[in-house]
């Protein structure tokens, strides 16, 4: 007699049926999209509405570990670097103190930046929590689940323009979110990064963002200001320094997620990748000591894409590629996603240029919104490996939802919705026995 199917297995059949009734391309057929998208909206300008200096701003989560959360706010004035924390609203039990920092840039002096690591704390629990002591706001977060199903979001250049992208973010729930770089688009102009940390607010101080940096953070002046990432690094600090792979730079680093089922590694397009540098020696050590026995799924985000068909940006990550993807290859990673270029992209499984059943899927998702405008030009005729490609605004959302399979979508921003035009199931290469040999 038939066994009844689980709760589990359940879920996943609805899903895989509800997939294939969606009207999206086959996998195996190369799609350029017609869709032509309206003309960006201004940048904006968020001001704030502090008096006396002390109350918080500018709030964003990121994980620390497996059961710790990194606060980070800016205060005009001196205020305490303090959080109080707790499960129910209006009673914080738990307190933490961390540190605070400032930098100048030419003639801009920030605020000061708080840093505080919370924790331990429960898997798939709500905290409220207030920073400096200031009573008159209460935030509030949800910590990732320690098993799968898991939820990304993942969305590149989330600049001042993408509100679309943000409010459609929001509007469906989530785990985590990752960023492959451009964050503010501040582009020297320091105020920027104050605005972008007020627009994010809302939701990176709701849910974890995990993110690395862009050619955007770069913000180097010769003889002026020699040192690059000086903002991204004191405004966006992330764990590099935690975790069993240690990086020792706040531009790459890696960690594990739903218990250990997913690991992620964040690279780092412009630090030095080359053979023999502290970011390839840390690549690999990172990568060998990953057991995917355990962990299900690897992905991998970089800025400058690897593979890309569009006009914009061809060929900046060819050195990058050339230095590190054999590792990523050897270790079984499943997805790349990428940013740099302003549209979307899905390659079919590629390694060394050509299509490969046991490389990696790569996605560009560089098109969160920008002050630039969109990357409309493609080569033609479309590379076979190129499984869809479209010049739009947009998230997509990764769901890992077993040991063997995650379901990856990409969302159109229409303004008023956001609407499916992209989707893929991505089968975990630990689970492939002709890539495990």
């Amino acid at each position: 007699m038939a066994m009844a199917m689980t709760n589990t297995a359940l879920a996943f059949f609805l899903l895989v049926a509800a997939a294939s009734f969606l009207s999206l391309p086959p996998p195996s057929l190369a799609v350029t999209s017609p869709y032509v998208r309206p003309k960006p909206r201004a940048t904006l300008s968020l001001l704030k509405d502090d008096d006396d200096g002390r109350k918080p701003e500018q709030v964003h989560i990121s994980a620390v570990g497996s059961d710790k959360m990194r606060v980070t706010w800016i205060t005009g004035g001196d205020a305490p670097a303090t959080v109080e924390y707790g499960t129910t609203s209006g009673q914080y039990p738990f307190s933490a103190t961390g540190s605070t920092n400032t930098y100048s840039y030419v003639l801009y002096h920030s605020g000061n930046i708080h840093d505080v690591v919370i924790g331990p704390l429960q898997p798939s629990t709500t905290y409220f929590y207030r920073c400096s002591n200031d009573t008159s706001r209460e935030l509030s977060f949800r910590t990732p689940p320690a098993s799968l199903p898991f939820k990304f979001v993942v969305a590149g250049k989330l600049s001042c323009t993408a509100c679309s992208t943000l409010r459609h973010i929001g509007g469906d729930d989530y785990d985590m979110l990752l960023l492959p770089g451009d964050l503010s688009y501040a582009d020297l102009y320091q105020p920027r990064w104050d605005t972008y940390g007020r627009l994010v607010e809302p939701l990176a101080s709701a849910r974890p963002w995990m993110v690395t940096q862009g050619n955007h953070e770069v913000e180097r002046i010769p003889l002026v200001e020699p040192h690059a990432f000086k903002a991204y690094n004191a405004r966006w600090r992330m764990p590099f320094d935690a975790g069993a792979s240690p990086s020792g730079s706040n531009l790459y680093y890696s960690f594990d997620v739903a218990g250990g089922a997913v690991h992620v590694i964040m690279l780092g397009s412009y630090a030095d990748y080359a053979a023999g540098s502290a970011q390839h020696r840390w690549l690999r050590r990172d990568l060998a000591a990953v057991d995917r026995a355990r962990a299900a799924f690897v992905v991998a985000l970089v800025h400058a894409p690897w593979y890309n068909s569009n006009e914009a940006h061809r060929g900046e990550g060819d050195a990058m590629r050339a230095a590190m993807e054999e590792l990523l290859r050897g270790a079984r990673v499943d997805a790349v996603f990428a940013g740099h270029v302003h549209a979307y992209e899905r390659f079919a499984r590629v390694y060394g240029g050509k299509e490969d059943p046991c490389g990696a899927v790569h996605v560009t998702i560089g098109d969160g919104g920008n002050r630039e405008g969109l990357a409309g030009s493609y080569v033609d005729p479309q590379p076979a490996a190129s499984a869809f490609r479209e010049a739009s605004f947009g998230h997509g959302r990764l769901e890992v939802v077993n040991a063997t399979h995650a379901l990856w979508t990409w969302h159109r921003n229409d303004d008023d919705e956001a609407v499916v035009a992209d989707q893929a199931w991505i089968t975990s290469l630990a689970s492939n026995p002709a890539c495990n040999k």
